[in-house]
């Protein structure tokens, strides 16, 4: 059986027990959108945070893509997809379910010791600990700690072991932090007033100081708009796709500088220091392991 078929089935096997699934590309990223749907111009699809009129049939708009619909998951529109497929995702909060993603040893002993134990999923490093019922997601809620279920995929690395328990409280309790940031002010902080980005700081860097400045300044201007919640996800966010275009760089490039950049940006509206930094140090890790 070749690995496109086991991936398809394995998907239509997920989908008849009512699980979102979406083929994942080389990577364990979606695919990307189709042209009609290429930065969004279609709308975005009906079960977007923003939702649109989008009912595009191929694999578009990564998450919002997963079906359950056999139909849909086995059409020519998808089959593209599955031939390139490396792995099979799930939506977790589509299946009502919760999974904390823990990424090392020491997020896994944090998690012996603060959440109730449920079904456990081994990964590439660490484990998935999956709940029933779904909240909202964010990155970076701990070091090595992730939380994926509503508007988030996850990899699917078969069902697991233990039973799985219902979603607590201290579960929920790991986005409350991001959900209750304060509303911009003047915010205690170490960091300097001005920690900006130029070649004096990246001598091995491949790209021109245009590039890295535009596209630094349109990640500052997103991690800023989060006035009320997700800044931290955000510049975790930021720091992972900022990093990513240096992979091939000789370096060094500066990555501190952009780095504070980012951390500064997070504080200016109401999220901690150091959860900042870590948010941002998480980010840049997580290039890093896409770039091996």
């Amino acid at each position: 059986m070749t690995s496109t078929r086991s991936h398809l089935n394995t998907a239509l096997e997920l989908a008849v027990a009512g699980v979102p699934v979406l083929p994942l590309r080389q990577g364990k990223v979606p695919f990307g959108n189709c042209r009609a749907c290429a930065k969004n111009a279609c709308g975005g699809r009906p079960n977007m945070k923003s939702a649109g009129p989008c009912q595009c049939p191929a694999v578009c708009h990564a998450w919002a893509a997963a079906a359950t619909d056999t139909t849909v998951i086995a059409s020519g529109a998808w089959a593209p997809a599955w031939r390139q497929a490396a792995a099979v995702a799930y939506h977790p909060g589509g299946a009502g379910l919760t999974v904390v993603d823990l990424d090392n040893a020491d997020a896994i002993a944090w998690a012996r010791q603060a959440l109730p134990r449920t079904r456990t999923v081994p990964t590439t490093r660490g484990e998935h600990w999956v709940y029933r019922g779904a909240m909202r997601s964010a990155n970076a809620v701990r070091p090595g700690v992730d939380v994926k279920s509503l508007m988030q995929y996850a990899r699917w690395l078969g069902p697991g072991t233990g039973t799985m328990a219902a979603l607590s409280p201290a579960v929920r309790a790991l986005v409350v932090r991001e959900e209750t940031t304060p509303a911009p002010g003047k915010v205690v902080s170490s960091l300097p007033e001005r920690a900006t980005w130029d070649h004096t700081v990246a001598t091995g860097c491949r790209h021109t100081e245009q590039y890295v400045t535009t596209g630094l300044e349109r990640g500052l201007t997103l991690v800023r708009s989060r006035t009320e919640s997700g800044a931290a996800s955000q510049a975790f966010g930021v720091a992972r796709f900022l990093a990513a275009q240096h992979a091939q760089c000789p370096g060094p490039c500066g990555l501190d500088a952009i780095s504070r950049q980012i951390v500064t940006a997070a504080v200016s509206v109401g999220v901690p220091e150091d959860y900042a930094r870590r948010a941002v140090a998480n980010g840049l890790q997580a290039a890093e392991r896409g770039a091996a």
